[in-house]
């Protein structure tokens, strides 16, 4: 029987086929590049915020480090959200007649919208991951189908089936399952890791506005 290469099988296969194969293919691209993307993204804002908390429990002057954090200009996740609950809290703190229960909600509010913000900007196109993993089996799926149709149409037209004639056109149909897969398993594994690793920040985000949000408090109550 002759040797069937993996190559001669995506050469050999029917148009339709290739074409699947060929969206697979861009698709696991455009997956990886975006996994590497969220893993620069997602571990710049995890050392950035460690670092932020060390140099926060220190016992920094809090003026000092608003300053710190409003000259760079890549300060993300925790940093953004001091930056935008401080800037509040320095601005209804000025006013003449301002309650206290209304400078907390007005620096809670200007954290918490800044945190959406950040975790928006972790978590974005996580959802194209999600896709990939769920629609590309079924992509590959279609085209093995459609290339066993073509392979049992293309014999019955010879009139003769053999092993060596069914072989090929089997399995030119299966290699477009198997892209399927290889584009689909990483893009799950990735999206679940993801996933984790911002509900985590979201944990660290909430637990940080809570405890600054008492710092902020006893400094508008001296």
């Amino acid at each position: 029987m002759q040797q069937i290469s993996f190559i001669s099988l995506i050469l050999n296969a029917s148009l339709l086929v290739q074409l699947v194969m060929a969206g697979l293919a861009l698709t696991s691209l455009l997956s990886w590049a975006l996994i590497f993307n969220k893993i620069a993204v997602l571990g710049a804002a995890k050392r950035h915020s460690e670092e932020f908390e060390r140099n926060f429990w220190s016992g920094a002057d809090l003026n000092r480090l608003y300053e710190d954090v409003c000259r760079r200009s890549d300060a993300v996740g925790m940093e953004r959200i001091f930056q935008s609950g401080f800037a509040e809290f320095l601005k209804l703190r000025g006013r003449a007649g301002t309650e206290l229960s209304d400078i907390m909600d007005g620096s809670r509010r200007a954290m918490r919208a800044a945190a959406q913000r950040e975790l928006d900007t972790l978590d974005s196109h996580t959802s194209f991951l999600a896709t990939v993993g769920s629609v590309s089996p079924y992509v590959g799926l279609f085209g093995t189908v459609w290339g066993i149709m073509h392979a049992f149409i293309g014999l019955g037209n010879a009139g003769q089936a053999t092993l060596s004639t069914v072989a090929p056109g089997i399995a030119e149909a299966l290699v477009a399952t198997a892209i399927g897969l290889f584009a689909a398993i990483p893009a799950v594994v990735a999206y679940n890791r993801f996933a984790t690793d911002v509900d985590r920040m979201a944990t660290r985000f909430d637990t940080y506005m809570e405890e600054f949000s008492n710092i902020l408090q006893r400094l508008a109550m001296r």
